[in-house]
């Protein structure tokens, strides 16, 4: 056969915008691009051996799949080759045209701005079109396994590609799977150096599971990786190094591993497993699939690489399980509801945060960094994994009001005399949270209170929860009654001696003023120097909560609790003066709304009734 009119197609435009940024853009690891073409022939192969599980005729020539690397110095070329499942007419038209993966146009823009963008291209999966920061022109031709039919892709790199059926001479190269040809730039002639080839494979591919072959110009092809499953081997034929190249090759990532977590399991079931946590984000962490990237094997035979292996709140941790027992026929669909994976999940997650424990005991310095980066992602559990969540909470960290990093335990160690319980606080920043009313009487008691301003807080807070007999209690919900612990200065508790308001005179005038704007009008026992403050009721959501519930429209909202000060000057002043008793109680509610970070419901009128207080006071002075 011939090959026919090649058919010219536009790119997508989110994939037009990546390879300008490619051609155009000049990243310090250009390496990359032969990483992940080695990557994706890899992928291409564990494809082709899953397939064959129920098709042996897709390896119809018994020959195991492998990947080549074929440089040739006087055609300026380096080709990548697979004999894995290789693709049809359609399959090169989603998988190089089209980047179908939600969240695209964040990642250009992060891209962008990033000086570490080939990290970026590694985490977010597209180093396909990495190769265009080293090629002018690349040419695909791939054979799907078990067709007969054989395409042909290219582009420059400009706004489209071309693609059409291949010829007789196509075919009889590319008898399964797919050839990768670069024509380089002139500034790339070092990739076709051997040395250079050798020398990246051993850095970033060197644990493919399948062989892959330097193809010289003279010479007989030989293997350059090793090829050798590094978490069926014993921790004691591996080093440090060792793990780093495995974590970078299976994770793509370019970081180094804070924790790496390898051991073998045996008994009812048998399975190894190699696993790390990242020392830096990931890009897709917070993706609302929320899923996890720990790659399913059974006996080294690839699997899935989203068979939900950890829960979502361990969806971070990268690496390998690789079974013994589970059937190599296992269907995704089945992955969902067999027993024996449901055992190896439950083993698993109970190990990795038994290590993570480990390390926040044993090297806190490691750990820290796990918890800068994932704090927000664990804390989802303390939430969703009510069987753990004893365990979660020992291992979260706070910032406090005595310090950062602090664990549960240090703060119940730490516990003033007759303090029963744990207080926190939740808000948008540390900052504005430091300043919050509601802190002033557990302030003077020396009282120790959790910051927590990650959104996940305001949602695993509404839980009832306790920590060593210690229940957690909000400082922006309910009662606090801090009688019994004594205060830091006695000599500052002039509460006894100074006469402040009427209570019921005040209060009954700041309920007539606010109306249904507040649930309820009560004096303060978490106040000291502010006049007023708002708490949930004792049986609504925590404040923080209530706001971002209304923000998502999720559920009515329910009406505050105005708490204020009776020893407070401007509350003194309610039941002095009728004629400013109503600007007066609305302005203690605004200011209140202001302080916990919410503007008041009509910001023109609060304005309008401050200047008039101002103004007027001035007058009367």
């Amino acid at each position: 056969m011939t090959a026919a009119s090649p058919e010219s197609q536009p790119f997508q435009a989110e994939v037009a915008e990546l390879l300008n940024l490619m051609v155009h853009s000049v990243y310090s690891e250009t390496d990359i691009f032969l990483r992940e073409l080695i990557s994706n022939a890899s992928d291409a192969c564990d494809k082709l051996r899953y397939e064959a599980i129920s098709a042996p005729g897709l390896i119809a020539d018994g020959a195991p799949p492998d990947i080549r690397i074929v440089p040739n110095k006087a055609a300026n070329t380096l080709a990548v080759v697979d004999s894995g499942i290789g693709m049809d007419r359609q399959e090169l038209i989603d998988n190089l045209g089209t980047i179908a993966r939600s969240g695209t146009k964040s990642f250009l823009s992060r891209l962008t701005e990033a000086r570490d963008g080939a990290n970026l291209i590694g985490q977010f999966g597209v180093g396909f079109y990495a190769a265009f920061m080293v090629a002018e022109r690349i040419v695909v031709t791939s054979r799907r396994a078990g067709s007969a039919e054989v395409f042909v892709w290219s582009s420059s790199g400009g706004s489209g590609f071309e693609i059409a059926a291949g010829s007789t001479a196509d075919a009889a190269r590319v008898a399964r799977g797919t050839e990768i040809v670069l024509h380089l730039k002139k500034d790339a002639a070092k990739y076709l150096e051997s040395h250079e080839i050798e020398r990246i494979v051993r850095a970033w591919s060197d644990n493919i599971q399948f062989p892959i072959l330097l193809v010289p110009e003279e010479g007989e092809p030989r293997q350059i990786n090793s090829a050798s499953a590094l978490w069926q081997r014993p921790k004691s034929e591996l080093a440090g190094e060792d793990y780093k190249e495995a974590y970078r090759q299976i994770a793509g990532a370019f970081d180094e591993p804070a924790m790496t977590l390898h051991y073998r399991a045996e008994g009812r079931q048998s399975y190894a497993v190699l696993l790390f946590a990242p020392s830096q984000k990931p890009f897709d962490l917070f993706d609302q699939a929320r899923k996890g990237k720990v790659k399913l094997y059974v006996r080294r035979v690839f699997i899935a690489d989203d068979a939900e292996l950890l829960p979502a709140y361990l969806r971070f941790i990268r690496g390998v399980i690789d079974s013994e027992d589970l059937p190599l026929n296992i269907s995704r669909e089945m992955l969902q509801n067999n027993p024996q994976l449901a055992q190896i999940r439950k083993a698993v997650t109970g190990r990795v945060i038994a290590e993570l424990e480990s390390l926040g005991d044993k090297e806190p310095e490691a750990f820290a960094k796990i918890w800068d980066a994932f704090g927000p992602v664990i804390k989802e559990g303390i939430w969703e994994d009510f069987e753990r969540r004893e365990k979660l909470l020992a291992l979260s960290r706070f910032t406090t009001t005595a310090g950062e990093k602090r664990s549960l335990k240090q703060y119940v160690e730490d516990l003033k005399p007759n303090q029963t319980e744990i207080y926190y606080l939740t808000g948008d920043s540390v900052e504005r949270l430091k300043s919050n009313p509601k802190l002033e009487s557990a302030a003077a008691r020396g009282i120790e209170v959790l910051l927590l301003t990650d959104p996940v807080d305001a949602f695993w807070t509404s839980a009832p929860l306790d920590f060593g007999g210690k229940p957690l209690k909000s400082l922006s919900q309910g009662d606090i009654d801090f009688a019994l612990i004594p205060l830091l200065d006695e000599k500052a508790d002039v509460a006894k001696d100074e006469a402040g308001a009427d209570a019921a005179t005040t209060i009954a005038l700041i309920k007539d003023a606010l109306g249904d704007r507040v649930s309820d009008v009560r004096a303060s026992q978490r106040l000291t120097s502010s006049a007023s403050c708002l708490v949930a009721g004792g049986g609504a959501h925590d404040r923080m909560l209530e706001r971002l519930l209304a923000m998502q429209n999720k559920g009515p909202t329910t009406r505050p609790v105005l708490e204020i000060n009776l020893r407070h000057p401007l509350v003194a002043a309610i039941a002095g003066s009728k004629e400013t008793a109503a600007d007066l109680s609305l302005l203690l509610l605004e200011q209140a709304q202001i302080l916990d970070g919410e503007l008041p419901e009509d910001p023109a009128a609060f304005a309008s009734r401050l200047n008039a207080l101002v103004l007027r006071g001035v007058a009367g002075g």
